[in-house]
Protein backbone atom coordinates (compact mmCIF):
# COMPACT_ATOMS: atom_id res chain seq x y z
CA UNK A 1 0.00 0.00 0.00
CA UNK A 2 1.27 3.48 -0.84
CA UNK A 3 2.44 5.63 2.04
CA UNK A 4 -0.25 8.23 2.81
CA UNK A 5 0.61 11.79 1.86
CA UNK A 6 1.34 14.11 4.79
CA UNK A 7 1.05 17.78 3.88
CA UNK A 8 3.41 20.53 5.02
CA UNK A 9 2.53 22.96 7.79
CA UNK A 10 2.82 26.68 7.10
CA UNK A 11 4.93 28.18 9.90
CA UNK A 12 6.90 31.43 9.91
CA UNK A 13 9.85 32.37 12.09
CA UNK A 14 9.91 35.72 13.85
CA UNK A 15 11.78 37.27 10.91
CA UNK A 16 9.03 36.16 8.49
CA UNK A 17 10.99 33.30 6.94
CA UNK A 18 8.92 30.15 6.21
CA UNK A 19 10.07 27.27 8.39
CA UNK A 20 9.57 23.50 8.43
CA UNK A 21 9.02 22.04 11.91
CA UNK A 22 9.36 18.55 10.41
CA UNK A 23 12.93 19.20 9.22
CA UNK A 24 13.85 22.03 11.60
CA UNK A 25 14.99 24.07 8.62
CA UNK A 26 13.94 27.12 6.60
CA UNK A 27 12.47 27.05 3.09
CA UNK A 28 14.66 29.89 1.87
CA UNK A 29 17.17 32.45 3.05
CA UNK A 30 15.95 35.41 5.09
CA UNK A 31 17.60 37.52 2.36
CA UNK A 32 14.74 36.70 0.00
CA UNK A 33 13.09 33.72 -1.70
CA UNK A 34 13.09 34.99 -5.28
CA UNK A 35 16.58 36.44 -4.96
CA UNK A 36 17.85 33.09 -3.70
CA UNK A 37 16.13 31.21 -6.53
CA UNK A 38 17.71 33.49 -9.11
CA UNK A 39 21.20 33.39 -7.63
CA UNK A 40 21.39 29.71 -6.79
CA UNK A 41 19.30 27.97 -9.42
CA UNK A 42 19.00 30.26 -12.42
CA UNK A 43 22.49 31.77 -12.32
CA UNK A 44 23.91 28.49 -11.05
CA UNK A 45 22.61 26.71 -14.15
CA UNK A 46 23.57 29.50 -16.56
CA UNK A 47 19.96 30.49 -17.19
CA UNK A 48 18.43 32.01 -19.18
CA UNK A 49 21.43 32.00 -21.55
CA UNK A 50 21.72 28.18 -21.75
CA UNK A 51 18.21 27.61 -23.04
CA UNK A 52 18.54 29.99 -26.00
CA UNK A 53 18.05 28.31 -29.37
CA UNK A 54 16.66 25.06 -27.98
CA UNK A 55 13.19 23.83 -28.96
CA UNK A 56 12.52 22.57 -25.42
CA UNK A 57 14.23 22.99 -22.08
CA UNK A 58 13.62 20.65 -19.14
CA UNK A 59 14.31 21.45 -15.50
CA UNK A 60 14.29 18.66 -12.92
CA UNK A 61 13.99 19.68 -9.28
CA UNK A 62 14.22 17.84 -5.96
CA UNK A 63 12.09 19.72 -3.44
CA UNK A 64 9.26 21.86 -4.86
CA UNK A 65 8.47 23.49 -1.51
CA UNK A 66 6.55 26.69 -2.15
CA UNK A 67 7.31 26.65 -5.85
CA UNK A 68 9.54 29.72 -5.81
CA UNK A 69 12.16 28.18 -8.10
CA UNK A 70 9.46 27.25 -10.60
CA UNK A 71 7.97 30.74 -10.49
CA UNK A 72 11.37 32.41 -10.89
CA UNK A 73 12.18 30.14 -13.84
CA UNK A 74 8.80 30.76 -15.47
CA UNK A 75 9.21 34.53 -15.04
CA UNK A 76 12.69 34.42 -16.57
CA UNK A 77 11.33 32.42 -19.51
CA UNK A 78 8.56 34.96 -20.11
CA UNK A 79 11.03 37.84 -20.01
CA UNK A 80 13.49 36.28 -22.47
CA UNK A 81 13.05 37.07 -26.17
CA UNK A 82 15.24 34.04 -27.01
CA UNK A 83 13.37 31.56 -24.85
CA UNK A 84 12.70 28.02 -26.08
CA UNK A 85 9.14 27.40 -27.32
CA UNK A 86 8.58 24.88 -24.52
CA UNK A 87 9.66 25.01 -20.87
CA UNK A 88 9.16 21.76 -18.96
CA UNK A 89 9.54 21.78 -15.18
CA UNK A 90 9.48 18.51 -13.21
CA UNK A 91 9.61 18.53 -9.43
CA UNK A 92 9.37 16.11 -6.50
CA UNK A 93 7.68 17.02 -3.22
CA UNK A 94 6.96 14.56 -0.43
CA UNK A 95 5.11 17.04 1.80
CA UNK A 96 3.23 19.59 -0.34
CA UNK A 97 1.30 22.55 0.99
CA UNK A 98 -2.44 22.90 0.64
CA UNK A 99 -3.62 25.43 -1.95
CA UNK A 100 -4.71 27.82 0.81
CA UNK A 101 -1.35 27.67 2.56
CA UNK A 102 0.45 28.07 -0.75
CA UNK A 103 -1.47 31.30 -1.38
CA UNK A 104 -0.67 32.55 2.13
CA UNK A 105 3.00 31.72 1.67
CA UNK A 106 3.18 33.49 -1.67
CA UNK A 107 1.47 36.56 -0.25
CA UNK A 108 4.20 36.72 2.39
CA UNK A 109 7.29 36.02 0.27
CA UNK A 110 6.59 37.08 -3.34
CA UNK A 111 7.72 40.67 -3.75
CA UNK A 112 7.86 40.96 -7.54
CA UNK A 113 4.90 42.31 -9.52
CA UNK A 114 5.85 40.15 -12.51
CA UNK A 115 5.78 36.96 -10.43
CA UNK A 116 2.59 37.58 -8.43
CA UNK A 117 0.20 36.67 -11.28
CA UNK A 118 2.22 33.52 -11.94
CA UNK A 119 1.89 32.54 -8.29
CA UNK A 120 -1.87 33.12 -8.52
CA UNK A 121 -2.06 30.96 -11.63
CA UNK A 122 -0.16 28.16 -9.90
CA UNK A 123 -2.36 28.22 -6.80
CA UNK A 124 -5.52 28.26 -8.91
CA UNK A 125 -4.68 24.88 -10.46
CA UNK A 126 -2.92 23.33 -7.47
CA UNK A 127 -3.46 19.55 -7.39
CA UNK A 128 -5.37 17.74 -4.67
CA UNK A 129 -3.16 16.50 -1.85
CA UNK A 130 -2.92 12.98 -3.22
CA UNK A 131 0.21 10.93 -3.81
CA UNK A 132 1.22 10.50 -7.43
CA UNK A 133 2.09 12.54 -10.50
CA UNK A 134 0.11 15.68 -11.31
CA UNK A 135 0.59 17.62 -14.55
CA UNK A 136 -0.40 21.23 -15.15
CA UNK A 137 0.02 23.45 -18.23
CA UNK A 138 0.30 27.21 -18.57
CA UNK A 139 0.68 29.71 -21.43
CA UNK A 140 -1.40 27.56 -23.79
CA UNK A 141 0.76 24.54 -23.01
CA UNK A 142 4.13 26.20 -23.60
CA UNK A 143 5.01 25.87 -19.90
CA UNK A 144 4.34 22.51 -18.29
CA UNK A 145 4.68 21.58 -14.64
CA UNK A 146 4.89 17.96 -13.52
CA UNK A 147 4.53 17.62 -9.76
CA UNK A 148 5.33 14.27 -8.20
CA UNK A 149 3.91 14.09 -4.68
CA UNK A 150 5.90 11.25 -3.16
CA UNK A 151 9.27 10.22 -1.83
CA UNK A 152 12.07 11.13 -4.26
CA UNK A 153 13.70 7.71 -4.05
CA UNK A 154 10.43 6.07 -5.08
CA UNK A 155 9.31 8.46 -7.81
CA UNK A 156 12.55 9.37 -9.58
CA UNK A 157 13.09 5.88 -11.07
CA UNK A 158 9.49 6.01 -12.36
CA UNK A 159 10.15 9.36 -14.03
CA UNK A 160 13.38 8.04 -15.52
CA UNK A 161 11.54 5.12 -17.11
CA UNK A 162 9.08 7.55 -18.68
CA UNK A 163 11.76 9.45 -20.55
CA UNK A 164 12.40 12.60 -18.50
CA UNK A 165 15.67 14.08 -19.80
CA UNK A 166 16.94 17.03 -17.79
CA UNK A 167 18.83 19.99 -19.18
CA UNK A 168 19.17 21.54 -15.71
CA UNK A 169 18.84 20.08 -12.22
CA UNK A 170 17.83 22.06 -9.15
CA UNK A 171 18.94 20.27 -5.97
CA UNK A 172 16.77 22.00 -3.38
CA UNK A 173 15.84 19.62 -0.62
CA UNK A 174 16.28 20.77 2.95
CA UNK A 175 19.86 20.72 4.23
CA UNK A 176 21.48 17.26 4.07
CA UNK A 177 21.86 17.11 7.85
CA UNK A 178 18.14 17.88 8.26
CA UNK A 179 16.71 15.81 5.42
CA UNK A 180 19.23 13.11 4.47
CA UNK A 181 16.69 11.08 2.48
CA UNK A 182 16.80 13.70 -0.30
CA UNK A 183 20.58 13.39 -0.76
CA UNK A 184 21.15 9.64 -1.00
CA UNK A 185 23.15 7.74 -3.63
CA UNK A 186 19.84 6.24 -4.83
CA UNK A 187 18.42 9.69 -5.54
CA UNK A 188 21.58 10.88 -7.28
CA UNK A 189 21.79 7.71 -9.39
CA UNK A 190 18.29 8.42 -10.70
CA UNK A 191 19.20 12.05 -11.40
CA UNK A 192 22.25 10.90 -13.34
CA UNK A 193 20.10 8.61 -15.50
CA UNK A 194 17.84 11.52 -16.37
CA UNK A 195 20.59 14.09 -17.00
CA UNK A 196 21.40 14.92 -20.62
CA UNK A 197 25.04 14.86 -21.68
CA UNK A 198 25.31 18.64 -21.33
CA UNK A 199 23.11 18.90 -18.24
CA UNK A 200 24.06 21.28 -15.45
CA UNK A 201 23.08 21.34 -11.78
CA UNK A 202 23.10 23.80 -8.91
CA UNK A 203 22.45 23.57 -5.19
CA UNK A 204 22.60 25.89 -2.19
CA UNK A 205 24.71 23.44 -0.16
CA UNK A 206 28.40 22.61 -0.27
CA UNK A 207 28.25 19.76 2.25
CA UNK A 208 30.95 17.11 1.93
CA UNK A 209 28.45 14.24 1.63
CA UNK A 210 26.82 15.99 -1.32
CA UNK A 211 30.14 16.55 -3.09
CA UNK A 212 31.11 12.92 -2.67
CA UNK A 213 27.73 11.61 -3.82
CA UNK A 214 27.80 13.87 -6.86
CA UNK A 215 31.18 12.54 -7.95
CA UNK A 216 30.23 8.93 -7.29
CA UNK A 217 27.21 9.35 -9.56
CA UNK A 218 28.87 11.00 -12.51
CA UNK A 219 28.78 14.73 -11.83
CA UNK A 220 31.64 17.24 -11.70
CA UNK A 221 31.22 20.14 -9.31
CA UNK A 222 32.86 23.42 -8.37
CA UNK A 223 32.28 25.75 -5.46
CA UNK A 224 31.04 29.28 -6.12
CA UNK A 225 29.81 32.09 -3.88
CA UNK A 226 26.63 31.25 -2.03
CA UNK A 227 23.63 33.44 -1.31
CA UNK A 228 22.55 35.43 1.72
CA UNK A 229 25.73 35.11 3.71
CA UNK A 230 26.49 31.51 2.71
CA UNK A 231 30.14 31.33 1.77
CA UNK A 232 29.78 28.61 -0.87
CA UNK A 233 27.36 26.58 -2.96
CA UNK A 234 27.89 23.94 -5.64
CA UNK A 235 27.34 24.07 -9.38
CA UNK A 236 28.46 21.65 -12.06
CA UNK A 237 27.82 19.37 -14.98
CA UNK A 238 27.59 15.73 -15.91
CA UNK A 239 31.07 14.29 -15.89
CA UNK A 240 32.54 13.64 -19.32
CA UNK A 241 34.93 11.02 -17.93
CA UNK A 242 34.54 8.28 -15.30
CA UNK A 243 35.54 9.21 -11.74
CA UNK A 244 36.70 6.66 -9.20
CA UNK A 245 36.56 7.35 -5.46
CA UNK A 246 39.25 5.49 -3.55
CA UNK A 247 38.89 6.98 -0.08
Amino acid sequence: MDEPLISASLVFRDDGTPYSPRHDDIYHSAAGALAQARHVFLDGNGLPARWGGRPRFTVLETGFGMGVNFLATWAAWLADAHRPPVLEFVSIEKHPFSADDLRKAHAAIIDDAAVTPLADALASVWPPLESGVHRRAFVAGAVTLTLAFADAADLLPHLAIHGIAADAIYLDGFAPARNPDMWTPTVFASLARMAKEDATFATFTSAGIVKRTLIENGFDYRKVAGFGGKRAMLVGTRSQSPRVITS
